[in-house]
């Protein structure tokens, strides 16, 4: 008995805690953004991957890597620099050029110091950090996240991307209080009870994050002369990202279709053997 009436007290306790205290995780809806790759039919469209990529190696890649890809991945069917006419992308020279400008650590064969040496199509593209330490030092204790899997390991995928590239963290609701290096992301799941000074029923939705704002107009110069705004960029950087953590998207909806049309033409065939080998038996 005085177990159950323990119980009873410590549940009304909690019931009794302050809305902030309990707080649910709360976030903005994410952007509504058409994506080339969406639905049964989808595909990447490669100039516009070409565009993320350039997002990514003038912007991203100072801070955030993309350990799990190859540079020769870019020259695979479906990716950003995929050209028929070199079916082994290791071959392709625009995939030997983008690796050769990386330059990959190694160990001096000689002297057996660390040394550089430019990168090859048969490499993963380096982190711009040499371990985990040195980078959440460069960024006052966040380690950013590897790109490789981002959109398929956060809800919502390049929508995510997007939401959270293009919030303006430099402008907080009056009445929150911002940490010393964080920005305010009303995209980005969590909890900020704890830091809002203002009505306590309308809590912004929303968290922190120590990145700022990364993109502005005319960061990147596209190639394709695409006008650079920071839209623009988005959506492209969160479509290539996109790619990276499923590269094989366009084969396996293609493999897929294949198995719909190979079950409907069996089940056609079962269906007409079945009318002729049973019609002229009695049921």
């Amino acid at each position: 008995m005085r177990a159950v009436l323990l119980s009873l007290a410590v549940l009304a306790t909690f019931m009794m805690r302050t809305p902030s205290a309990v707080a649910a995780t709360t976030q903005a809806s994410l952007a509504d953004v058409h994506w080339s790759f969406e639905g049964p039919f989808g595909q990447y469209d490669q100039e516009q991957l070409q565009r993320g990529y350039k997002v990514y190696r003038e912007v991203c890649s100072s801070c955030h890597s993309m350990t799990m890809v190859a540079f020769r991945n870019l020259g695979d069917p479906g990716g950003p620099f995929w050209d028929p006419k070199y079916p082994n992308p290791n071959d392709n020279p625009v995939v030997k050029t983008i690796a050769k400008d990386y330059q990959i650590a190694t160990i001096d064969g000689d002297t057996g110091d660390p040394a550089k040496r430019p990168g090859t199509s048969a490499d993963y593209f380096p982190s711009p950090y040499p371990n985990d330490v040195a980078g959440r030092a460069a960024n006052g204790g966040a380690l950013p996240p590897d790109m490789s899997l981002l959109a398929k390991a956060r809800e919502g995928g390049a929508a995510y991307i997007y939401s959270i590239v293009t919030a303006d963290g430099t402008n907080p609701p009056a009445g929150l209080t911002v940490p010393p290096g964080k920005y305010y992301d009303p995209e980005l799941p969590g909890d900020v009870s704890s830091y809002w000074k203002g009505d306590p029923n309308k809590v912004p939705v929303g968290s922190f994050i120590a990145m700022p704002p990364p993109l502005a107009p005319g960061k990147v110069t596209f190639d394709d002369k695409t006008r650079s705004t920071v839209l623009q960029e988005a959506k492209d950087v969160a479509a290539f990202l996109e790619w990276a953590s499923d590269p094989k998207m366009e084969e396996r909806k293609q493999t897929g279709l294949s198995v719909l049309i190979f079950l409907l033409i069996f089940t056609g065939l079962l269906y007409g053997s079945y009318r002729t080998i049973w019609r002229p038996v009695g049921h």
